[in-house]
């Protein structure tokens, strides 16, 4: 019986064990167990022929419903066509040359078979070239009768030259190395639960000989999954909880009070309530390690700057961190208005002169930058605001007391803790999202992290009407939709018209053009400077267009965004550098070119541009789409609610699970194989609850060896190293 460390190359020879390499990344007999079916077809049961996605790699069961051969080329060539079908459908199999003769004779009308291959369009029709099959009818051979002779038939994902029946066949060569397998959990969790044996559960989701054990074997291998994650997140919050930190306690008197006093609005009760569990957190000897995950515009801007502003009062300093430039200076130049002469103090902690904010980024000139760093160092600057550039080693602080993340899912982790490293002491940290997130996935992406949500808007802000603009279908209503731009303007306010695509010649590869000529339904997606020049020629003719991308020199940049919310440009049209953090009240109408190219969360984070004042928004999603493909189906979800959190899980529902638990955002290497994060709620939230109990007891698992190894195996080196640091 093979290890479970064994090479697959010892044990299915190199030829198979080099496309389970290259193609399913599987190097090991256990990578190989923890391949598992993808689904389970019973026997006499038909695909759906009618859905199968273009161009995949497909296995489907089907009926053989004619075969005849073709010859062309005089008679010199030959061609099978087979059509198969599930009862309602029917997909045609062709062959061709050599390959004809043994289809031929295995491929007769009534036969049942197992079908794999790429699908393809011929014709306007579906088709699989040259695919391999598998009889399954009484006809074949007694082996191959023995091999289906289960009920339940695995579906394996699969690849070309590996067919699902060939994994099944390799996985039963390595399937007794089964009872080997080292579980993970804890034998009082596993029995207190109900869960069945690793080794028994590894044997039915492979070989299944009813549905219930198909349930078993995933309630069990899910807990695995979920368990370890949670550990692993366990261990790193009980790492932090034994971090010294400085407590750094509100100041009566002070720089807040001061602030709060200027404020000309009430804070509304969430923001009181989130105010205090930061306000806790901070004023204990350990680091905090908060998720603040607000609507956009809900003010969570106004909290992370009261917590800043703590601080400082407190003798540390803060920073907080942006992911682009036009957010930096947006930032920098909001707190700043908003703090008024408080932000033009002398030292660090005079209260009554305020303090110094400082901007720092990468393009800033060499005086400007030598001026921010010495003021950082000296600590003359209480608050400084920047990118990825303040994690430079360079960069040297005074005394950092918070760090304070703005969309925490433009950063990777190590990028966090580089920051964190430039305290005396661990400073405390609170990471800001406007992304809102299922609590599944705030307890599996940032479950290093306390949550705080802020639901709830200020007063004043306005609704927003989004509808969708079917370009393509209806082109009067693109027609209206510039008209509803152009009476926005009239009535004194402002506009946004996002593109995906910047288009000034450098982002356009010639193939592409090429493409796009031949075939206009590939065409490149609209781009900024284009949109503009027709915009300014054609139907917002007479009005101040001014354009806003990433590739703009930061000096214009700032230029465009300070004019723009000064009220002297009417219409901005830009690509999504404006879509976080960017607050101009004025902006009451959105138009989003090519909305179906961005996704469901993106969009709720565009839309949240305007209405920020007292007047109404209006968000208009331009699309050419089918009306009934999915890109349209998503746009009309984000028309129909202005609910992040719901619509966060409509995005979630059609991503894959490894883009939820990207390598940017956790590190987690893409390890769910069975846990659905939205649909095991449950699981998450009892595992987190059984991993903390087990880290409590045992925080270093010297007493469940299994468990170490199963994390392990989990974590890659660096994000071991990660979870180590601290």
């Amino acid at each position: 019986m093979p290890a479970l460390d064994e090479p697959l190359k010892k044990t299915l020879g190199a030829p198979t064990a080099k496309v389970m390499a290259e193609h399913l990344d599987l190097h090991t007999v256990g990578d190989l167990l923890h391949h598992y079916p993808r689904r389970y077809a019973e026997r006499g049961e038909l695909t759906q022929l009618d859905e199968l996605p273009l161009d995949e790699h497909v296995t489907v069961f089907a009926q053989v419903a004619d075969a005849r051969v073709l010859t062309f080329n005089g008679g010199s060539g030959r061609r099978l066509e087979v059509t198969i079908t599930d009862g309602s459908g029917r997909l045609q199999l062709v062959f061709f040359g050599k390959g004809v003769h043994k289809p031929h004779k295995d491929l007769l009308p009534g036969r049942r078979a197992m079908f794999a291959g790429k699908v393809s369009k011929f014709n306007h029709k579906l088709q699989l070239a040259h695919p391999t099959y598998e009889l399954l009818d009484a006809e074949t051979d007694a082996g191959s009768v023995a091999a289906w002779a289960n009920q339940l038939i695995p579906i394996y994902p699969a690849c070309k030259g590996l067919e699902s029946w060939k994994v099944s066949k390799a996985v039963d060569a390595v399937l007794p190395s089964a009872q080997e397998a080292v579980d993970p959990l804890p034998a009082a969790l596993r029995e207190g639960r109900g869960l069945t044996t690793l080794p028994e559960a590894l044997l039915k989701v492979h070989r299944p000989q009813t549905k219930a054990d198909v349930a078993e074997a995933r309630d069990r291998l899910k807990w695995d999954e979920a368990f370890v994650l949670q550990v692993a997140l366990a261990r790193r919050r009980y790492a932090d909880a034994q971090l010294p930190a400085v407590a750094r306690r509100p100041t009566p008197g002070g720089l807040l009070d001061a602030f709060d006093a200027k404020l000309p609005f009430t804070l509304t009760d969430g923001q009181l309530k989130v105010t205090k569990e930061i306000f806790d957190d901070l004023g204990t000897e350990h680091p905090m390690h908060r998720l603040l995950q607000g609507e956009v515009g809900s003010g969570k801007t106004m909290v992370a700057l009261r917590a800043m502003l703590t601080v400082v009062d407190a003798g540390g300093q803060a920073a907080m961190l942006a992911p682009t430039e036009v957010l930096a200076q947006q930032h920098h130049r909001s707190i700043t208005e908003m703090m008024g002469e408080l932000a033009e103090g002398g030292m660090l902690g005079g209260s009554d002169t305020g303090t110094k904010v400082v901007l720092l980024t990468g393009s800033m000139g060499v005086p400007a930058r030598r001026k921010a760093l010495l003021d950082l160092v000296t600590g003359e600057a209480g608050l400084v605001i920047g990118t990825h550039a303040l994690i430079e080693d360079k960069v040297q602080f005074h005394d950092l007391g918070l760090v304070v993340v703005d969309e925490q899912h433009r950063f990777g982790v190590e990028q966090r803790d580089a920051l964190r490293g430039k305290g005396k002491q661990p400073p405390h940290l609170l990471v800001m999202t406007a992304t809102p997130i299922p609590r599944t996935v705030a307890m599996t992406v940032f479950g290093d992290l306390e949550t705080s949500v802020l639901d709830q808007l200020p007063a004043g802000r306005s609704p927003i009407a989004t509808h969708v603009v079917p370009a393509k279908d209806k082109p009067h209503f693109l027609a209206r939709a510039w008209e509803r731009v152009r009476e926005e303007a009239e009535n004194g306010h402002q506009a946004y018209v996002v593109c995906p695509r910047i288009g000034d010649g450098d982002d356009e590869p010639k193939k592409k053009q090429k493409a796009a000529e031949e075939d206009p339904e590939k065409r490149p997606p609209l781009a900024v400077v284009e949109i503009a020049d027709q915009l300014t020629k054609g139907p917002l003719s007479g009005l101040r267009v001014e354009i806003l991308h990433g590739r703009m020199q930061p000096d214009d940049k700032d230029d465009v965004m300070r004019r723009f919310a000064a009220g002297d440009v009417d219409v901005l049209v830009a690509t999504t550098v404006i879509e976080v953090g960017v607050n101009v009240p004025n902006a009451t109408a959105m138009v989003i070119m090519d909305a179906d190219r961005f996704g469901v969360s993106q969009l709720h984070q565009l839309r949240g541009r305007v209405g920020r004042g007292s007047a109404p928004g209006l968000c208009l999603l331009v699309s050419e789409a089918h009306e009934a493909s999915p890109a349209r189906a998503r746009l009309s979800a984000v028309a129909a609610t202005l609910d992040g959190f719901e619509l966060s899980r409509i995005d979630l529902e059609q991503r894959r699970e490894g883009d939820v638990l990207g390598q940017a955002q956790s590190g987690v290497r893409s390890s769910l194989r069975m846990l659905a994060v939205i649909e095991d709620e449950e699981v998450i939230a009892a595992a987190r609850e059984e991993a903390v109990a087990v880290v409590s007891a045992d925080p270093d698992l010297e007493h469940l060896p299994e468990l170490r190894i199963a994390l392990d195996a989990l974590l890659d080196q660096e994000r071991e190293q990660y979870l180590d640091k601290g």
